[in-house]
């Protein structure tokens, strides 16, 4: 199976841990965040959405423009355009980066986040039925060599034809997250790669059964990839990394008490079923599978990607190659001091992580 890893572009030096440093948009940041991940081997960064957040389809563009080869995972919320429009801003990117984007399709489990960009269907089901319209729309607008029209229970389209399409074919990446049953059932249907936030080995390698028997009604369960998004803590020793999980925590409870926000996001993460997943494990232990540290995800509310591998870089190699073994092949990381650990990864767990699954596929060629 084929590896990939995903790094994260924010605009602004920050996290749960670490108070904002410079402006809003920190265009320096930005630029040596990106070329680190970039020079690091990472394959893509996501580029987040968010209703108070700058846009990620500009930011997208912004870091194209200083990378050579860094892939762009552009999250986008359906609802707020009309699909046509945006498929053929995201082709328009793929074109111009000569097939480097790929989309993060977010259906949004928060409805106060949405509602504060003007959404009306407030019902989470009835957004999925949404997003799998958009989503077909999506790829017709894509692939469609003749005019074609859609009437559907959102959507009335009428002669639509592009003359832009993605370089990637059929279609760029569809890459698609949600723990609900009807977020399985849409990702069965259309997701290149489903994202998981980082649960214990057990919990993933059910879900990815999961998913795999809904994707079988659409002849696409051997289609299908799966993405784990974690938050990597290292250090020299052991006993270095946890002292510095113990710093995180502490340094995220001081942020808890100065940033106004969290208290929303929190909330909002009441209404997410992945969330909900994530607080769960956080009550049942601190630490699962001996890496899986969950206390973040508790203090927050898990309102996003918020559990950790802790421990060496080659224990936290070794912890990520139990994920691939049942199914994983992307991994998804981001750091607490985001620039500084995007350097560590790159340099002490990536090739780590690869030079271990390199040795897991060679090990069933050796016994045939």
């Amino acid at each position: 199976m084929s590896l990939e890893f995903i790094g994260f572009i924010g605009p602004q030096e920050s996290s749960e841990s670490l108070s904002p440093r410079g402006p809003i948009v920190d265009v320096n940041f930005i630029n040596a965040f990106a070329q680190a991940q970039e020079y690091g081997g990472f394959d893509k960064v996501l580029l987040a959405v968010n209703t108070a957040a700058p846009d990620s389809l500009v930011l997208a563009s912004y870091v194209a423009a200083q990378t050579q080869k860094l892939g762009l995972l552009v999250a986008h919320r359906p609802g707020f355009q009309a699909p046509t429009f945006a498929a053929r801003q995201l082709a328009t990117l793929d074109q111009l980066t000569q097939g480097r984007a790929a989309v993060n399709i977010i259906t949004g489990g928060d409805s106060g986040d949405l509602q504060r960009d003007g959404e009306t269907v407030l019902n989470k089901d009835e957004r999925y039925k949404r997003t799998d319209e958009y989503l077909e729309i999506f790829k017709k607008t894509w692939t469609s060599e003749q005019p074609f029209d859609h009437q559907g229970d959102f959507y009335r389209i009428e002669d639509n034809l592009t003359q832009v399409k993605p370089v990637q074919k059929p279609y760029l990446p569809i890459f698609f997250s949600g723990a609900s049953d009807a977020a399985v059932e849409v990702a069965a249907k259309h997701a290149d790669v489903y994202m998981m936030w980082g649960e214990p080995v057990e919990e993933i390698r059910a879900r990815i059964a999961q998913v795999r028997k809904a994707a079988a009604k659409y002849g696409r369960e051997k289609h299908i990839r799966f993405s784990l998004s974690l938050r990597p803590i290292l250090g020299a020793t052991e006993a270095v990394a946890w002292d510095r999980a113990n710093q995180i925590l502490e340094d995220a409870k001081l942020r808890v008490g100065e940033q106004g926000g969290w208290r929303r996001f929190k909330e909002g993460a009441k209404t997410n079923i992945g969330s909900e997943r994530l607080v769960e494990f956080s009550r049942q232990k601190r630490v699962h599978d001996q890496r899986l540290w969950t206390e973040i995800a508790a203090l927050t509310s898990a309102s996003g990607n918020s559990t950790s591998l802790v421990g060496t870089p080659d224990q936290v190699a070794e912890a990520a190659l139990e994920y691939y073994k049942v199914g994983v092949t992307t991994f998804l990381f981001r750091g607490f001091d985001p620039l500084r650990d995007a350097v560590e990864y790159g340099q002490e767990l990536l090739p780590r992580i690869r030079a271990l699954v390199e040795q897991q596929s060679v090990k069933p060629a050796l016994a045939s």
